[in-house]
């Protein structure tokens, strides 16, 4: 079964989660050829094992921190920060505490 995406002109809700956040999960919120945005809900202690993709990533924490791993260095995102990572740079992500990420994929052909 597909998930809805929000179609042209839809507003999107990315406000924090706050206490709702223990029971939210990661959603797709768009994705078109060649772009996909979507929510990442990391529970403290949960994340993402290394990887790369192939277009450029942007990560931006909506509440919460997360450990990014990226070119050689650890730093922290939190509430309000915003990283841009090149296509096909190694990362990884660690949740420091209950966090939502908005990660924006540009999608290759």
């Amino acid at each position: 079964m597909a998930l809805p995406h929000a179609t042209s002109g839809q507003l999107i809700d990315i406000r924090p989660l706050g206490p709702r956040i223990s029971g939210a999960v990661s959603n797709a919120l768009f994705k078109t050829p060649q772009l996909e945005l979507m929510r990442l809900v990391l529970p403290r202690g949960k994340g993402m094992p290394e990887h790369a993709v192939p277009g450029a990533v942007t990560i931006q924490c909506l509440e919460g921190s997360i450990e990014l791993h990226a070119h050689q260095a650890t730093q922290t995102l939190r509430a309000g920060e915003l990283v841009y990572l090149a296509g096909g740079e190694k990362h990884s992500l660690h949740a420091l505490e209950d966090s939502s990420v908005l990660l924006t994929l540009l999608l290759q052909h």
